[in-house]
């Protein structure tokens, strides 16, 4: 159980290390757990909607694939031309105090998204993708013109039709649907209840 509470403090790591793309973008901003909370969540669903994925293991692949991080920090594009972070041997390094259970699975899970052979790594990869698209999409509704110079090239990366169908709808949508539907019952008061 000790390995699993150093873990369990690792992985808190994720909680205060930031995304270091945002920087160059100008605006925005999130933790790598948030990212990967996110991405957890839109790979689990994105592989709900394919026949024979297992979407859990998507969504366990998205939970572990940046637990590294906490040690080799969040590199972005710019730094990957410059600075190569050996992600194996960090989380070789996290999974060794684990019982072995655990670790075969840690490793399993980690090693199964870096190949990006089976349908739910590719799946997971994508979400981590749509991830960045929502990110750049709030941006750019916001006013970024970067952000909209950078959504030209993030859904090149991605390797699924089902991702790129998602990728469309998340580019086609106001950011603030979900909750401003511009309802005039939200925004102006009833006059019988004021």
């Amino acid at each position: 159980m000790k390995g699993l509470a150093l873990l369990a403090f690792e992985a808190g790591m994720l909680k205060k290390l930031r995304r270091t793309g945002y920087p160059f973008l100008g605006s925005g901003g999130e933790s790598v757990a948030d990212h990967s909370f996110r991405a957890a969540l839109l790979g689990y669903h994105l592989a709900l909607t394919q026949p024979g994925a297992d979407a859990a293991r998507v969504a366990l692949m998205l939970l572990h694939h940046d637990l590294p991080e906490s040690r080799t920090n969040d590199l972005n594009y710019v730094h990957k031309q410059y600075v190569q972070a050996d992600e194996n041997k960090a989380g070789a390094h996290q999974a060794a105090n684990l019982p072995s259970r655990n670790r075969d699975v840690f490793l399993g899970l980690l090693e199964e998204f870096n190949a990006q052979e089976s349908l739910e790594a590719q799946l997971a990869r994508d979400a981590d993708q749509l991830d960045m698209i929502v990110e750049l999409k709030e941006q750019q509704d916001l006013g970024n013109a970067y952000a909209r110079q950078w959504l030209e090239y993030v859904p090149k990366r991605l390797l699924t039709p089902a991702a790129r169908e998602l990728a469309q709808e998340i580019l086609n949508t106001d950011w603030t649907e979900w909750w401003f539907a511009k309802r005039d019952d939200w925004w102006v008061p009833d006059k019988k209840n004021t």
